[in-house]
Parts: C-alpha cells; structure tokens; sequence
C-alpha cells in the first residue's frame, strides 16, 4: 500500500495539470480514511477473538476460518481497508490521474497475496474454506 501511495504522490508531482481541488475535498479524504481504519479495525478485532494469526505473510498458521463480523460482508476487510486508505489519498491529492493506481492495487493484491492466501487456506480447511469462499465475496 505505502508504495502504491508513493506511486500517486509522484503521479501528483509530475502531472499537476489534472489537479481538481474542491472545498471539502480534504474532508472527505479523512472520512474516507476513518472508514478504511474502522474496516482493519474490524479484521484484526474478529482474528483476534478467533484467536488466529493475523499475519498475511504466513497463512499456514490460521487456526480458524473467521466467518463472523466483518468477515460475513468481505473476505479481506484488511485489504479492502487499505484500498479506501489509497482512495483517501486520491482525494486528499485531488488529482484523479491517480485513480489508476486503485484497480493497479487490487490487481496486485489478487495475483500476489489473495490468492496464494486463498490457497493456503483451502489446504489447511479444505471443504469449510471452500464453502466460506463460495458465500461471501473477495472484495465486497
């Protein structure tokens, strides 16, 4: 996310022209961002209540599959937190070239973190995982 959000600041920086501030535009920024934090909140209060891992790098550690709270709306309430931080910082910057980099962000996150998550939970879960993958969506 951090080099996401340094990718839209040189964005910003070289292409000042698209620049389109508006008068509550940095406030609007920072309920986006309230909104993004109460979401990682969230997913780390529901691992941590399941009492598993909530470290993404290694999935192989999960001790539950968390299907309560935030957990029933998104699988990656984390992921989907960060990507309202990036759009946050799209509209603190006001500068909409930068909105490329948020489907850039979830491309990324598919290919090289969800999915070899997803993997790794299937193995460990089998059928549960399965079922839960099947209920409730990767994003929203």
């Amino acid at each position: 996310m951090v080099i996401f959000m340094a990718l839209m600041w040189v964005m910003d920086q070289l292409l000042p022209v698209f620049k389109q501030p508006w008068a509550w535009h940095e406030r609007v920024a920072l309920g986006v961002f309230t909104l993004a934090m109460l979401l990682v909140v969230a997913g780390i209060i529901s691992f941590r209540l399941a009492r598993t891992t909530v470290d993404p790098t290694q999935p192989e550690k999960a001790t539950a599959v968390v299907t309560t709270g935030v957990y029933c709306l998104t699988r990656n309430p984390m992921y989907l937190g960060f990507l309202l931080v990036l759009l946050a910082f799209v509209v603190k910057l006001a500068n909409p070239i930068t909105l490329i980099m948020l489907p850039l962000f979830i491309g990324y996150m598919n290919q090289f973190q969800i999915k070899p998550e997803e993997q790794a939970l299937t193995e460990l879960f089998g059928q549960a995982y399965e079922d839960y993958l099947k209920k409730v969506r990767r994003w929203v």
